[in-house]
């Protein structure tokens, strides 16, 4: 039987779906709108829960939330919401819900602004990842000063769910930031 690599401690159990996750998607730089505000809404969703638990629901999200189509998700109807709250495939919190569309209709004013999401993310970064080198798991901050800026300034552009921790762990999943540990095979690799 093969040997799994050493991983960041949080994807080494059982669950495959986290496992699959740390090893292709979190801490890539990632570019695309779209995916970009995807991450951004299921991570509000996250605010108080697990990632497993979000990354279980994500494709009833996808599906809820018309694949994050940022156009389709802002001209989403109050009836529309709606129903998703009914729905037991979703985080039934309706501020977490509501806030899909807000921010959707924030990201479209962003897009309108810098050009798109990726360019508005990445100037808080130079447009270059900042690659932390944490040799153990208590290392790693659940929020920055830089995560604190970003946090405010999405505040104040009318986005929720945007709370310093909940905008570190974005950075982190979107390669903004590279957590993996050193002695993790995927920090050299992101």
């Amino acid at each position: 039987m093969p040997q799994e690599p050493a991983r960041c401690p949080w994807a080494s159990g059982p669950h495959a779906a986290m496992r699959a996750y740390h090893d292709t998607e979190w801490g890539v730089p990632l570019h695309d709108d779209t995916r970009l505000f995807e991450f951004l809404v299921l991570e509000g969703a996250q605010a108080g829960l697990s990632w497993r638990t979000v990354l279980d629901k994500r494709a009833a999200y996808r599906e809820a939330f018309h694949g994050f189509a940022i156009e389709r998700v802002a001209r989403m109807t109050d009836a529309a919401l709606e129903k998703r709250l009914r729905n037991p495939a979703l985080i039934r919190n309706r501020l977490k819900l509501w806030s899909a569309r807000d921010n959707a209709r924030a990201a479209l004013r962003v897009i309108e602004t810098f050009g798109s999401l990726d360019a508005y993310f990445w100037r808080f970064v130079d447009g270059t990842p900042i690659v932390n080198r944490w040799r153990e798991p208590g290392q790693v901050p659940a929020r920055t000063a830089l995560s604190d800026a970003l946090s405010k300034d999405l505040r104040q552009r009318g986005f929720r769910f945007v709370g310093s921790t909940i905008v570190y762990a974005h950075m982190q999943a979107t390669g903004m930031v590279n957590d993996h540990l050193v002695g993790c095979f995927r920090h050299r690799e992101v």
